[in-house]
């Protein structure tokens, strides 16, 4: 079993009223990586469909992960600046003919999405040996880095699974059942061993099949590459006068001191509690091969008060 890098992009829309990437984070065509990494982060806790309500809640956040899944890959941007939505299009600016486009087509059957292509010996694909899954930058890499597939290659299938975000960050073996043969007459069972730290888009290689990874989002947990984010809420005086606080972690909670005037939307490091580093074999080996977890505080306004609590507040608003 070999885990790949994460190559596939959200399964955009493509309709007219597709906004600019860039718009989409707020960040000029100029921005650097970390520029675009913050306002990613920023958009993300605010637009979380278990954080936010609105009625367009889970299509902002869809378009946001979109927007960032391009912008934040150094190709894939590239690709985006000449091209613009064309490089992601089924069908667009690759030389597309045919009823199907070039890479075949996909059905749904149970828990899986399973690709395939008609390949060069049906003359549909001019493309044919690429591989199951179309991803515009398999093609860039064979066209300008890696060479070509040979054109009587065997075709990989590719099936889609969504797993949850701590069987994601901590690893976890599924039973699945894979249709049998390219029209999937039947099922075989297979039982397969995900590896801690794969994110959504990674995708592992076994002997004749790939698994595209889906990860359903978590309600406390942020992530980005190997670092986890969240958010923990505090009082006026615990802020104020320091305390110790409970957060939680991927490996269980721990308690964290809180300095005294503390800010709201200060940042906690926890070196190591992040997730496991993928392409360091997925385990638990070191903090080294893990990312961190940032906490990041908020504080919480009382919007009432007892006599005595306006008192207190009263008088220390004399003082100050």
């Amino acid at each position: 079993m070999t885990v790949l890098e994460k190559e596939r992009l959200p399964a955009p829309s493509f309709m007219a009223t597709k906004r600019d990437y860039y718009e989409v984070l707020g960040v000029t065509k100029t921005a650097l990586l970390a520029d675009i990494k913050k306002a990613y982060r920023k958009l993300a806790l605010e637009w979380h469909p278990d954080r936010n309500k609105a009625p367009n809640a889970n299509e902002k956040f869809k378009e946001i992960n979109e927007a960032y899944a391009v912008l934040s890959n150094t190709d894939k941007r590239s690709a985006y600046d000449q091209f613009g939505y064309a490089a992601f299009a089924p069908g667009g600016g690759f030389g597309a003919r045919g009823a199907e486009g070039p890479f075949g087509g996909t059905y749904r059957q149970g828990p899986f999405t399973y690709s395939y292509s008609t390949g060069a010996s049906g003359g549909a694909s001019p493309f044919g040996g690429f591989g199951d899954v179309f991803d515009p930058f398999e093609i860039f890499e064979q066209f300008f880095g890696g060479g070509f597939s040979p054109r009587g290659a065997r075709r990989r299938e590719a099936y889609e699974i969504t797993i949850d975000f701590m069987e994601a960050v901590k690893g976890t073996t599924k039973e699945v059942h894979l249709p049998r043969g390219r029209a999937g007459e039947g099922t075989a069972r297979k039982t397969i061993k995900i590896p801690a730290g794969v994110e959504s888009g990674s995708r592992i290689r076994f002997d004749d099949f790939d698994i595209v990874i889906s990860v359903r989002p978590s309600r406390e947990f942020q992530r980005e590459d190997d670092d986890i984010f969240l958010e923990k809420e505090i009082t006026f005086t615990q802020a104020a006068l320091g305390t110790v606080i409970e957060v939680p972690t991927i490996d269980g909670p721990i308690k964290i001191r809180i300095q005294p005037g503390t800010q709201s939307g200060t940042s906690i490091r926890l070196r190591g509690k992040g997730a496991p580093h993928v392409r360091g074999g997925g385990l638990f080996r070191s903090e080294a091969s893990r990312g961190d977890e940032y906490v990041r505080i908020t504080l919480r306004v009382p919007t009432r008060l007892n006599r005595r609590q306006k008192e207190l507040l009263e008088e220390l608003s004399r003082i100050d």
